[in-house]
């Protein structure tokens, strides 16, 4: 080989390893050279106004994250991510689904509301085109063949809680059961609270207290249950409150001078509650039970989380990692079903690709096609100016 001929090799061999590099640095995928896959439509059903629009937009935040992450690119197909308004009943998430498989989208994911996700279950089961939903998941949703679930099951917060406060609690401790009344889910957390704490243990023996389901409260709206469950003294308060009115519910429980332990699903301190809670003191010490928290310590969470940081300037919500892993298992089951997939393909491609290496931890669909995961237990610490859900441990691995 001349001198030339071996310099130029030499500068083409550096050029790959080079770019190889790059590639493998850029992306949760698979490296592979740049794509002339057709591209494929993804439908994001997501309340844009309203009470949801917070949860909505962390929806759009984590699925868009994972797209940034991996060049704008499922399972090696550019995407046109088209994001439909849920709304804030069943009708306009009924109307966002229909505009949506009317464009011919390849599959369908996010919901918000477990109203909604009602709502639309035959639509998406006789359109047969797969729904990833990153966020409600009632547990009575069964025998569904495109419906994926990349969040939790709800009665699973109150299962977790239940069984570590069952063993954490002393025997003379009493829990205040407050709870909003007509809120989708909250019979499902109060049963799988229950059922692990154990029916007939005394110190859950209160009638549970039933507060208004708004979910945009008045500043009294809670006052006369409140004080209606304090009555008793007791030492902890179990609650199911999220956004705003899980604001209100704090503020309201602590202007009636209830200083005792508070736990709840994270959703009572998800999103921008910590933010919202004045005084922030009133947050402190609140723990809840989650699938996630912003602070573990795993090479999935450590990227995740700083590109969200750096891109949103605040920690992610389980409502964004839920949404960004199911850009994530979309991307693997569009790379199994082949260079043209169709939505039956994706769906069943869904049930082969195992377990995910997600930023909670490893976990897998199960047979109801909702995720077999660990839950965390968390609390609300100052965290320099402000305050933010730390992790204290694992609960228990649920699913």
């Amino acid at each position: 080989m001349s001198q030339m001929n071996r310099r130029r090799a030499l500068q083409l061999l550096a050029a790959i390893g080079t770019s190889g590099l790059v590639a493998g640095c850029g992306s949760d995928a698979e490296p592979e050279a740049a794509s002339s896959a057709s591209p494929i439509k993804i439908g994001l059903i997501a309340p844009q106004s309203g009470a949801g629009k917070a949860v909505g937009d962390e929806l759009g935040n984590g699925f868009e994250l994972y797209l940034d992450l991996n060049d704008r690119q499922l399972g090696g197909h550019p995407v046109d991510l088209i994001t439909a308004d849920e709304g804030d009943d069943v009708k306009s998430g009924q109307a966002a689904v229909e505009g949506l498989l009317k464009q011919g989208v390849l599959a369908l994911t996010g919901v918000a509301s477990s109203a909604v996700m009602f709502g639309i279950r035959d639509i998406v089961e006789q359109a047969r085109v797969p729904l990833i939903g990153s966020n409600a998941s009632p547990p009575s949703l069964q025998s569904v063949v495109y419906i994926w679930r990349t969040s939790y099951v709800l009665d699973e917060a109150g299962r977790a809680l239940g069984r570590y406060l069952k063993d954490e609690l002393a025997a003379t401790d009493r829990v205040a059961t407050i709870l909003p009344e007509g809120v989708l889910g909250v019979e499902d957390v109060l049963r799988g609270f229950r059922e692990e704490f154990g029916e007939s243990d005394p110190r859950i023996a209160s009638p549970v207290v039933w507060t208004s389901g708004d979910s945009s409260p008045s500043r009294t709206a809670y006052v006369s249950d409140i004080n209606r469950a304090l009555v008793g003294n007791p030492s902890v308060v179990f609650c199911f409150y999220s956004g705003t009115a899980a604001v209100e519910f704090i503020m309201q429980l602590r202007d009636a001078g209830f200083r005792g332990r508070i736990y709840a699903p994270g959703f009572l301190t998800e999103g921008s509650v910590l933010e919202d809670i004045r005084p922030t003191s009133d947050a402190l010490g609140i723990r809840t039970a989650l699938n996630y928290s912003a602070d573990l310590n795993n090479a999935a969470n450590r990227r995740f989380a700083s590109a969200y940081r750096k891109k949103h300037n605040t920690s992610p919500t389980t409502y964004a990692m839920a949404s960004y892993d199911a850009a994530k298992v979309l991307d693997q089951a569009i790379r199994l079903a082949g260079e043209a997939p169709t939505p039956q393909q994706v769906n069943l491609a869904l049930g082969r690709i195992g377990q995910i290496d997600s930023p909670r931890g490893a976990w897998q669909f199960n047979q109801p096609r909702t995720p077999q995961q660990k839950w965390y237990l968390r609390e609300v610490q100052r965290d320099g100016q402000v305050v933010s859900n730390v992790l204290v441990n694992e609960l228990a691995t649920l699913g």
